[in-house]
């Protein structure tokens, strides 16, 4: 423990004022007592001197200055604290100067430097000086990926009072625990590992040689005290034709190793520990010997953070270090006895089998996912390889606990499912559209052709409402897609729950209450109003059905609220996933059994559902998320303080300052009269699409040439004068819609162009990156497709 020389003490000349008066005090009384002989007086004298004393003393102690001498600082609480610490810890003044460290701090730099001055590179040294400024000005500071002899550091600066900062490095565990393996194998240690046949070495991540026992420097050099340190420990060896390994010293005809690799460190920049040994001869290798070389390795096991555990030829556990019951969540009070007692049912099987193969003499090694009976939603990757040479042990498993690296991986692989999913609704949503579009559109063109009242009249409209049934279906896909043409707005949310508060007490019934409450001060959102009713509706439909779940007598409350969160809100929340920012929040809470642990993961899934078969789709929440995603929000899930369900929805706070907040979706007027005329050039790829826009908009007065893609409609344009409007499909093959259009705008630099997609217009847009274009989306009637073409000829 290094810390400052603690303040001395008062010096001994303080007192000497006072020691004079005293002595002159009793002096005086002395000569008085022996030239006069009157005690009394001589008497006075002494306690004349006595008062002057106490005078004295009692100005010093009142007339002290504080300026003379520093206040003692008591260090011992700090070094208690800083032994104790897992982490390197080190405490500065405001001078600058290193005040105390521990072990850890000394280990982790090979001595006492004084942060951020450390041998950590200049542009690490400039961000420890950043984090330490920011420490004194704002009480904390940070930095973050520093690289320590190979292993990733995160410094942590906190300023403690007005006079200190405490330097806090964590992540220094795996240096002190790669250093204390070093010195093992390089000590005694190492001495008895070689006595029991064991050849240990450590590596470093770029294969050289870092500590080796003597056995290991004898067999690979000829020399126990030759240094091996620095070699490539690729070269020592060398493999026959049947993969036997061997040193290459002694050539082919030397003995066969056996080569154990012991990660005990996580990361690509950890070193390695490699244990060789011979492979076992029973002529040559006593049991006394393989016991003692057992014993040894099983001791160097335990030490190793990674979970390892050897298991016997009858598939019977022989140990296991702590990283592996703690990993594995061994329960010590009935430990298993068969590896196959701590996975599902369904992994029991192939892990016998595996252990099995390489009790047997297996060569390699084989990695597995299996997962524990405790944690069946979490799968874990364990490796199994044989262990000749260890006694009563036959194979070794390996057991990574992968922790928040594990966690994490799942969640990229939950969101690269969900967006291969989304793409999938994404393409279906895009065919099923363009049939939509025809369909539609030929019950337009009949319904022309019929008046009410006559035969078909009826059955044609029953065919285009459940068009209209379809195309709502396509977009909820979309929607869970994030491929859905949103029409964004900016308004204030209570406006859009008083616009579906009544269709919400319809569908909740007479049983469940409504409570609408709305905060203060709430900023504008910008999203599309019908959207967000569609979310406000599927949250209550779900919350009233698992209220009527968990009292089928009905009854229950839903609690609609819209409340303001301001930036310093959301820092003081912790939540990683929220950007700080003012946001406008909706919380939708029910009164029911609330989400069970084990569902909540998945709510947001597509085709999830706890509904009986027939009573849902699995489309509600993830069309709910869709949307909120879409919209630029966030959408979370959890358990009330009463025990039901709650989701609130945080959308960002619109800081436009021009724009104008809509209360109610605004409806444009359009004017009755759709008759035009001019030249339309139509280019799609589907025909039956192609098809129905040109028989609406020839009915409308237009002249309409076609074209199936867009290398023909080029062509075509060659050969014909420049059309009044090109209206063309988005994604087509061989040449997509953007692509020719902006060849034709080469051409015809003023020529308007109206897009028609299944796809979402924010998505198109960005790859179309054309000014002065218009998006119809699919499916569109009859009327929307000639009110497009009309707007678009509009004269500007």
């Amino acid at each position: 423990m290094a810390s400052l020389p603690s303040s001395p003490a008062q010096p001994p000349h303080a007192l000497l004022p006072l020691l004079a008066a005293v002595l002159a005090g009793f002096a005086a009384a002395a000569v008085v007592l022996l030239t006069l002989g009157d005690r009394a007086v001589a008497i006075g004298f002494a306690g004349a001197g006595l008062i002057a004393a106490g005078g004295l003393f009692g100005a010093r102690r009142l007339f002290r200055s504080d300026t003379g001498a520093e206040p003692r600082t008591d260090w011992s609480v700090a070094h208690a604290l800083a032994a104790a610490s897992d982490d390197a810890l080190a405490v500065t003044d405001r001078a600058g100067r290193l005040v105390c460290a521990n072990a850890r701090y000394e280990a982790l730099f090979s001595g006492w430097p004084t942060p951020p001055t450390l041998p950590v590179g200049d542009a690490a040294v400039a961000a420890l000086g950043a984090a330490a400024r920011a420490a004194w000005r704002d009480g904390a500071g940070a930095c973050d990926a520093l690289q320590v002899f190979g292993v990733l550091v995160r410094a942590q600066v906190t300023r403690i009072g007005e006079e200190s900062l405490v330097w806090r490095f964590v992540g220094a565990q795996p240096l002190d625990l790669a250093a204390r393996v070093q010195s093992l194998i390089f000590g005694p240690t190492g001495d008895r590992l070689g006595a029991a046949g064991i050849m240990a070495v450590l590596l470093g991540p770029d294969g050289r040689v870092r500590a080796a026992n003597r056995v290991f420097c004898l067999r690979a050099m000829g020399n126990g005290d030759s240094p091996a340190e620095g070699r490539d420990f690729a070269r020592f060896l060398i493999t026959d034709t049947r993969g036997f390994v061997r040193f290459e010293r002694e050539g082919l005809g030397g003995t066969p190793l056996r080569v154990l690799q012991i990660p005990f460190l996580e990361g690509e920049e950890a070193p390695l520990l490699v244990a060789l040994l011979d492979e076992e001869q029973p002529s040559t290798v006593t049991p006394a010997v393989g016991a003692s070389a057992a014993a040894h390795l099983r001791s160097l096991i335990a030490l190793l953070p990674s979970g390892l555990a050897l298991v016997d030829r009858d598939g019977r556990f022989v140990s296991m270090n702590d990283a592996f019951t703690r990993a594995a969540r061994v329960n010590a009070a009935a430990p298993p006895l068969y590896p196959g007692d701590l996975v599902v049912r369904e992994d029991k099987a192939a892990v016998a089998d595996a252990i099995r193969r390489f009790a047997g003499g297996a060569a390699q090694s084989a990695e597995m996912t299996v997962r524990f009976t405790d944690a069946p939603d979490d799968p874990v990757a364990i490796t199994i390889a044989g262990a000749r040479g260890l006694g009563d042990a036959a194979v070794l498993i390996s057991l990574k606990d992968s922790g928040e690296e594990g966690k994490l991986k799942r969640q990229v692989a939950q969101a690269t499912k969900m967006q291969a999913v989304g793409q999938l609704a994404g393409g279906v949503a895009h065919d099923f559209n363009n049939i939509l579009t025809a369909i539609i559109g030929h019950c337009d063109l009949m319904l022309m052709r019929h008046s009410p009242g006559d035969s078909d009249y009826d059955d044609i409209q029953q065919i285009r409402a459940n068009s209209n049934r379809a195309a709502s279906l396509t977009r909820q896909l979309l929607a869970f897609s994030r491929q859905q043409t949103l029409r964004p707005q900016v308004l204030q949310l209570p406006d859009v729950i008083s616009e579906v508060s009544n269709l919400l007490k319809r569908l909740l019934g007479e049983t469940v209450r409504l409570e609408i409450k709305h905060g203060r001060n709430l900023g504008p959102v910008r999203a599309d109003p019908g959207q967000l009713e569609q979310v406000v509706v599927n949250l209550a439909v779900n919350a009233r059905d698992a209220m009527l779940a968990a009292n089928p007598n009905g009854g229950g409350t839903l609690t609609i609220e819209t409340m303001a969160v301001s930036g310093s809100e959301i820092r003081r929340m912790d939540e990683e996933v929220l950007p700080h920012g003012d946001y406008t929040a909706l919380r939708i809470a029910d009164t029911g059994a609330g989400i069970p642990a084990d569902i909540l993961p998945k709510i947001f899934e597509p085709f999830f559902t706890t509904k009986e078969v027939g009573k849902g789709t699995g489309l509600g929440l993830s069309t709910v998320y869709g949307i909120v995603k879409q919209s630029g929000g966030f959408i979370f899930a959890g358990n009330g303080a009463g025990g039901g369900a709650e989701f609130i929805i945080y959308l960002p706070v619109h800081a436009a300052a021009e724009a104008q907040v809509a209360k109610v979706p605004v409806v444009k007027e359009k004017p009755a009269d759709l008759w035009g005329s001019g030249t339309i050039l139509i280019v799609e790829d589907e025909d039956m699409v192609r098809a129905i826009a040109e028989r609406a908009l020839t009915r409308q007065g237009y002249t309409v040439l076609t074209a199936e893609n867009g290398e023909a409609a080029l062509e075509l344009l060659d050969r014909i004068e420049r059309p009044d409007l090109l209206i063309s499909d988005v994604v087509m093959p061989l040449l997509d819609g953007p692509s020719m259009a902006r060849q034709v705008r080469k051409r015809y630099p003023d020529l308007p162009i109206l897009f028609m997609s299944g796809y979402a217009e924010e998505q198109l847009r960005r790859s179309i990156a054309l000014d002065n274009v218009g998006f119809l989306p699919k499916p569109f009637s009859v009327q929307q497709l000639a009110e497009a073409a009309r707007d678009v000829l509009a004269p500007k």
